[in-house]
């Protein structure tokens, strides 16, 4: 009879075998073949260990995830790395963290947050749900971060933090927004899911503020399906943070292990009796936003990967950068900051007055190339943020330009020579049209 682990070997050899034949590369055919503006990259690897995962049926996060944990923290060079369910969860958890009264000098309901009015919906609804006030600082086109040189002049004597996406992947001034956080006593967070490997002068966005988000999501620079992860920088927060991402409890065992504290039945918290069972006391309002152990496995295989990723997405922005310059009476191309080098997660692009959007996307999107645009614009205009509690700082104008004039094209490692060729092939004729 087979064992157990001689038929694993075997499962996942018919595993490779299966991702050869199911997972082919197909034939490119211009203006018939779909070029996504973003996608996933995998191999066997990433199929292999799924089926691992589920074959050993952990299901909860479990070995895999503390191997992703590791190695992520240890990328980052920062003092936690807190698996979530999502980007968006990543930035609920950041702000919920801020909000526990465990944090010395942490966030109130009432205090105000400055942020981007170009942004993504769920950077900014866990400070609306929380009783934050985000004030909203202008984007300029071409650059797309926060306007870093208004920031000063918007904070106001509530003002208590800064939280920052780094938008399409080009970081924000980071030496203008990290010296004005020292200088008001402000937290500083960062939104790292666009941004995975940018840096700012050599160093890696996302150790900048006190915590930072990731996303897996398919359309970022590696992916669990569904996941995310928040950076920890700040010593003061790791125990609070995991606390709010673990339903808020006060312990701090992994699944399946008791009493590391070598005290279970002998803690005295709150009002509850002496000896209360520590895995059931909850030192904080938290959340259930872990991840599968099966996502954590595909994200291991992922994490290998992540350095040619990062290499591709650059290398594909610079081919874009180089052949659309043809174009710059058209439209406005990307600044990419001295200092900076961004691990693009897309291509953006802002058309001049003259031309209309609409029918620049819908000769794209008629030719299969995908396009989007830059995530909510102007995000009071949206139906779900008209009426939220906020403040504005100047004029939205180059907000406004970004929601009515800007798009993004892909760059993602899929992506091939002759897909971005017939991209730049296919934007050439429209212009010629004489528009």
């Amino acid at each position: 009879m087979e064992s157990a682990p001689e038929l694993r070997e075997e499962i996942l050899r018919l595993v490779e075998r299966y991702h050869a034949l199911a997972h082919a590369p197909k034939k490119f055919v211009p203006g018939e073949t779909k070029i996504p503006y973003a996608g996933r990259v995998f191999d066997a690897d990433e199929l292999q260990r799924g089926v691992d995962s589920v074959l050993q049926f952990w299901l909860t996060a479990g070995p895999f995830a503390q191997e992703f944990e590791r190695e992520m923290r240890g990328y980052f060079g920062a003092k936690a790395a807190y698996l979530v369910n999502s980007g968006s969860s990543a930035n609920l958890l950041m702000v919920a963290t801020l909000l526990s009264a465990q944090i010395e000098n942490g966030l109130r309901p009432g205090d105000e947050v400055i942020t981007p009015a170009v942004t993504f919906p769920t950077t900014l609804t866990p400070l609306v749900q929380n009783g934050l006030i985000p004030v909203f600082v202008d984007c300029q086109p071409g650059r797309y971060d926060i306007d870093a040189g208004q920031v000063e002049a918007a904070i106001g004597p509530k003002t208590r933090a800064i939280f920052v996406p780094h938008t399409v992947g080009i970081p924000c001034d980071l030496d203008l927004l990290t010296a004005l956080a020292k200088k008001h006593n402000l937290w500083l967070l960062e939104d790292g899911c666009d941004a995975l490997g940018s840096t700012w002068d050599g160093k890696l966005v996302g150790t900048f503020g006190a915590m930072s988000s990731i996303s897996f999501y398919p359309a970022h620079h590696m992916t669990m399906g569904e996941g995310g992860m928040v950076i920890v920088n700040d010593t003061g927060l790791r125990k609070t943070c995991l606390s709010v991402r673990d339903w808020g409890r006060d312990c701090w065992c992994d699944p399946g292990v008791s009493d590391t504290c070598g005290k279970r039945f002998g803690w005295q918290l709150g009002d509850l009796p002496f000896g209360y069972d520590h895995k059931y006391i909850y030192s904080n309002l938290g959340y259930n936003l872990k991840v599968s152990e099966m996502q954590a496995a595909i994200g291991c295989a992922q994490f290998r990967k992540l350095p040619g990723f990062i290499a591709a997405r650059r290398r594909n922005a610079a081919f874009l950068l180089e052949r659309l310059r043809a174009f710059e009476e058209h439209l406005i191309l990307p600044e990419v900051p001295a200092k900076a080098d961004p691990s693009w997660f897309c291509f953006p692009i802002t058309l001049k007055p003259h031309i209309d959007r609409r029918k620049f996307i819908a000769w794209l999107e008629e030719a299969k190339i995908e396009t989007r645009l830059v995530f909510a614009g102007n995000v009071l205009k949206q139906p779900g943020f008209r009426d939220i509690p906020r403040r504005i700082h100047g004029e939205l104008t180059g907000t406004d330009t970004i929601m009515t004039q800007t798009l993004f094209l892909g760059v993602y490692p899929g992506l091939t020579s002759e897909m971005l060729e017939f991209m730049v092939e296919r934007i050439g004729m429209f212009f010629a049209q004489g528009v």
